[in-house]
């Protein structure tokens, strides 16, 4: 890997940029349509100069880290431009309409659709940060459908950046499991953030009162909309069930609560604390 282009220069592209001139030395050239976001990141020094889409024509790597609803028409424009071993793969959080667009290019064995399970509540350049990816899982979407060297070279690539990677055939397996452990999380937290800030008209009693399981539950809400919004609406057939089943869940709190049934409410919460060991499982994995 010696020349990557990198399309999108928030959080996630920012970071691999950062990652990849460490561990690899390669020269990474930005495209933005955020004319700030462009040289910003030249004067943090995340990228080693800015371009435009025509430069793809030139570079073995093309990392596409735009918002979710403009990544499957960028991915046609890039396989439309690149050499036949240039690697190109996206980052985005949702896999389908992605992998349809691409379905049936010519070059479509020179995509990876990938997606890095990191991420913070933070944006643009400035988000960039190293170590991102360290201890993470990797998503690889769709692996058949990819040329067996240029998956080889994305695999490798993130296990360079010490992340795990994990393969799924369907992109809608992905979308439909994503949903419920990310997605609604999201969601989860912008809506108590939300409720917070009607009931709490006096701002100064959030700051005094707050501890740090509301900080912690609702620092997702810090995200940006920008980002978010097209995730969430391009997602949206599993994210409308994850809702219907998490409303469900709070309305079967809300019972029990109300009828004062002490052996309920511990009985729910008692039931739930058995995450604990799924995620001890996953981290251990």
């Amino acid at each position: 890997m010696k020349n990557v282009a990198v399309i999108g220069l928030g959080l996630m592209g920012g970071s691999l940029a950062l990652e990849l001139k460490k561990s690899t030395w390669a020269t990474i050239y930005g495209i933005d349509k955020n004319p700030e976001h462009l040289q910003k990141a030249v004067d943090l020094g995340i990228i080693f100069e800015k371009v435009d889409i025509e430069k793809v024509k030139e570079v073995d790597t093309v990392i596409l880290a735009a918002p979710v609803n403009v990544i499957p028409e960028l991915a046609l424009q890039v396989l439309d431009r690149i050499g036949d071993d240039t690697l190109v793969f996206d980052v985005g959080s949702t896999k389908t309409m992605v992998c349809d667009a691409v379905r049936n290019h010519p070059k479509r064995k020179n995509f990876v659709a990938l997606h890095p399970i990191a991420g913070t509540e933070f944006s643009g350049p400035e988000a960039a940060i190293y170590d991102l990816f360290k201890g993470k899982v990797n998503i690889i979407c769709e692996q058949q459908l990819s040329e067996s060297r240029i998956l080889e070279k994305a695999v490798k690539l993130f296990e360079l950046l010490k992340m795990r990677n994990v393969f799924m055939d369907s992109p809608v397996q992905h979308d439909k499991h994503i949903a419920y452990v990310s997605h609604l999380s999201h969601i989860s937290s912008f809506m108590l953030g939300k409720t917070v800030l009607e009931i709490e008209n006096d701002e100064k009693n959030i700051f005094d009162m707050a501890g740090s399981g509301f900080a912690s539950t609702v620092r997702l809400a810090k995200s940006n909309p920008n980002t978010w919004t097209p995730i969430l609406l391009q997602n949206k057939e599993y994210v409308l069930k994850s809702l219907e089943e998490y409303i469900k869940n709070l309305n079967q709190f809300k019972e029990v609560l109300t009828k004062n049934s002490e052996e309920e409410v511990y009985q729910i919460m008692q039931n739930t604390n058995r995450i604990k060991g799924v995620l001890a499982g996953i981290k251990n994995n």
